[in-house]
């Protein structure tokens, strides 16, 4: 079976305008580390919920969409669209 990578977006259940966009190859390992606290930039708005998941087979291609959603345009887009 072919190897994903997963760019994500999260919603934070106690506060519900913040959200979080990352990149994995284990979305459900992840998830657990977001809401044990152990990722610096998600610790304070626990719990999280992923909202949108999309794989890509290629890396660098995730890398890129990634980066792109963290841009002023790309959260645009995503506000729009996921």
């Amino acid at each position: 079976m072919a190897v994903f990578h997963y760019v994500y977006m999260l919603v934070s259940t106690s506060n519900p305008d913040r959200h979080y966009t990352g990149l994995t190859d284990d979305l459900t390992t992840r998830l657990k580390s977001h809401n044990a606290g152990q990722m610096r930039h998600t610790s304070k708005n626990r719990r999280w919920r992923i909202e949108t998941a999309i794989a890509f087979r290629n890396h660098q291609k995730a890398r890129a969409f990634e980066a792109y959603l963290k841009t002023h345009s790309g959260r645009a887009f995503a506000s729009k669209h996921f």
